[in-house]
């Protein structure tokens, strides 16, 4: 008995540090994904509505040069992750459709965020859930037990009552946010159908290493005919402020930053921890821009979005109890 203590006393110390090790990881993991994720909105936020490049479209080829640059360099050269090879022109343009529908879901949130406060953004956004059950429903036919369902009606009644209580409401601003909003659950849902195979199944790092460029090759015919000033803006802002290009590499940076993170706590935590902390990160982007950008917010704006967020939470349980 005494002769073995000296060995069990080291092995627990050795134990009990790494999981201290371990911990101190994903918590910085996650500290780089809510700053990430939190950081990228704002600024975004900032770029299109308080310093005048109003050119979402132009903004989104930025994120999507800096991913596609960011996420070969990760890959090929750091081997973060395990290089996964397109091996058919078919699943090549399975990837290209989903490119096109990510486009579509990243430009619509950013032509919202110049007419949208952060915080009612976020709160349309929290209905992600309920587009993915509807798509997930008419695409593939699958359905949920019907408590699942019943979580969903506080998703949609919470934005109802705090799109009446936003005093800086926008028609045109409100569409494009449901339609970024809806664009994303579709993609996710199309995702799970187009690669669900095993020999097409991608992580989503390698996603975005072959969506990336492809959505640069879509986005760039669409920012010289839709936004023809947008070189002729961007320089003359660049002349007038200094760190106009500092903000826009560290936008683009932040937004890889935002998809790398978001792949690590994934890896690294439960599917569970992650439902709950996306959920808080809605929560903490709202106060921090109301903090930022002084946006005037009601009481049935907070009553609203804080329906919605229990609404999503129900939802993530009775999926989890229901399954």
């Amino acid at each position: 008995m005494r002769s073995s203590s000296p060995t069990s006393i080291p092995s627990t110390m050795s134990s009990s540090s790494s999981s201290k090790k371990q911990a101190l990881f994903i918590s910085s993991l996650i500290v780089l994904w809510y700053s990430s994720n939190i950081g990228v909105l704002l600024l975004n936020k900032y770029l299109l509505s308080n310093y005048g490049f109003r050119f979402p479209i132009f903004l989104t080829m930025c994120h999507m040069s800096a991913c596609a640059i960011l996420s070969y360099l990760s890959i090929v050269f750091f081997k973060m992750v395990p290089l996964q090879p397109v091996k058919s022109r078919h699943q090549l343009f399975k990837i290209a459709t989903l490119s096109v529908v990510f486009c579509g879901s990243v430009v619509g949130g950013n032509i919202s965020l110049r007419y949208l406060p952060v915080s009612f953004n976020q709160a349309v956004g929290a209905t992600t859930p309920f587009f993915t059950a509807v798509f997930a429903y008419l695409m593939t036919f699958k359905r949920e037990a019907w408590v699942t369902y019943a979580a969903l009606v506080p998703v949609v009644a919470g934005v109802v009552i705090a799109s009446g209580g936003e005093p800086g409401f926008h028609l045109y601003g409100f569409i494009m946010c449901i339609s970024a909003t809806a664009a994303r659950a579709f993609k996710s849902v199309l995702q799970g159908i187009l690669l669900s195979s095993e020999g097409e199944k991608l992580n989503s790092m390698n996603l975005l290493l072959y969506m990336s460029p492809i959505a640069v090759l879509v986005l760039l015919p669409a920012a010289i005919i839709m936004e023809p000033n947008v070189l002729e803006v961007t320089l003359s802002l660049g002349r007038q402020h200094k760190y106009m290009w500092l903000l826009l590499i560290l936008n683009s940076t932040m937004a890889y930053s935002a998809n790398l993170s978001n792949f690590l706590v994934t890896k690294h935590t439960s599917a569970l921890t992650l439902q709950v902390l996306g959920n808080a990160k809605g929560a903490v982007a709202v106060v921090i821009s109301i903090f930022i950008f002084r946006n005037p917010v009601t009481f049935v704006g907070i009553a609203g979005y804080s329906m919605t967020v229990a609404g999503v939470v129900a939802y993530g349980e009775a999926k989890r109890r229901f399954r």
